[in-house]
This record gives structure tokens, C-alpha cells and sequence, in this order.
């Protein structure tokens, strides 16, 4: 994997600072990693809710777990619920799971997870950064932060685990940007 710093390298041109280095990175991971049981915290502001979630345990999902899941990355704007796909959560999980171990404790916050058509493009007519064919709208993605995290070793990390793309989002201000995690073709952006 490619340290922050390499992939950053057009914005040190423009004078920017240079992120901290990468010190995540899931393909250090043992197989006993993947092999415990897998709780998640999540946050989502804009619906102000908030769980902590055993959803898989001795090589199976819980379903009751994962109906919950699937409802807290529900469209709070249209206010459907969708299924979604496993695979994501196995990247939230292990994201989250995989800072613990270096004392971030923190919920995942989950920005978007599952959109309509209709939200999707009423964002896109916001002029928010949302694919036509978003995969948000299959259930397969989320765009999330974690406190006290640089989104660029946020996405880095969230890169190793090499489960589908990941989209950089950089925003001024105290909350900052957020990643772009799904679970379709390994690929990366900046937007």
C-alpha cells in the first residue's frame, strides 16, 4: 500500500501540509482478526441515533443485528430501508475494530449509507457529489468519519482492506470531510 504521503504529492505542490503518515494497515491483520466476534459502534447524526451491535459471531450474521444495521444506514431523507450488503459492514466493522487497537474508541459515523433514486438525485441537483449510478443506491455504500481521525489515514485504511472503492472527501472546518467506502471495483477518488 502506498503511504499517505506518496498519494498525496500533487497537493504538497500546491503548498498544503503534508498528512500524517500511515499507521493503519489491514493487510497486517492476522487470520484471528476475522475470526472474533464483531461488534460495531455506529453514530448517525442526522437521524441523532446511535448503537452498539453484535451482529456476527462463529462464522454467521445475526439477523436481528443486521435488520437494525440495515435500518441506522437507512435514507433518513426518504426514509426507506434497505437491505445491505454484508460485505460493507465487514469493512465498517473491521475499520472501527482495527483503530480500537490503537486506543481510537470512538462510534463510526455514518454520514450515508442507503439512498432512493429520488435522494440520490435531489443531492446531485444540490450540487452534493453523488453518482448517477451510485451504489449507495444498491446498499453498498457508505460515506463515513471517525472523530479524532485524519480522513486521509481514515481512507487509507479503509483502502487496505481492498473490498471495493474508497472516495476522498476533504472539507474545511472542525468535523472535516469524510471517506466513500463500497463494496464495488478497487478503485480511488478524490472529490
Amino acid at each position: 500500500m502506498a503511504r499517505a504521503s506518496e498519494q498525496s504529492a500533487p497537493s504538497l505542490a500546491r503548498g498544503e501540509p503534508e498528512p500524517p503518515p500511515d499507521i493503519f494497515d489491514a493487510q497486517a491483520l492476522d487470520l484471528e482478526f476475522w475470526l472474533k466476534p464483531r461488534t460495531i459502534e455506529v453514530y448517525r447524526p442526522a437521524s441523532n441515533e446511535r448503537a452498539k451491535l453484535l451482529y456476527w459471531r462463529d462464522g454467521e450474521i445475526i439477523d436481528s443485528a443486521y435488520q437494525d444495521l440495515c435500518h441506522l444506514l437507512r435514507d433518513v431523507n426518504g426514509k426507506e430501508t434497505a437491505r445491505i450488503d454484508p460485505k460493507l459492514f465487514e469493512t465498517l466493522w473491521g475499520t472501527q475494530a482495527f483503530v480500537q487497537r490503537y486506543g481510537i474508541d470512538t462510534p463510526l459515523e455514518i454520514l450515508s449509507g442507503y439512498r432512493t433514486p429520488a435522494s440520490n438525485n435531489k443531492l446531485r441537483e444540490a450540487g452534493v457529489p453523488a453518482a448517477r449510478q451510485s451504489l449507495h443506491i444498491e446498499g453498498r455504500a457508505a460515506d463515513i468519519r471517525l472523530a479524532n481521525l485524519n480522513s486521509e489515514v481514515l481512507g487509507g485504511l479503509v483502502k487496505s482492506f481492498r473490498q471495493g472503492g474508497v472516495g476522498f472527501y476533504y472539507r474545511a472546518g472542525a468535523r472535516g470531510g469524510w471517506i466513500h467506502a463500497d463494496t464495488g471495483l478497487k478503485r480511488t477518488w478524490k472529490g
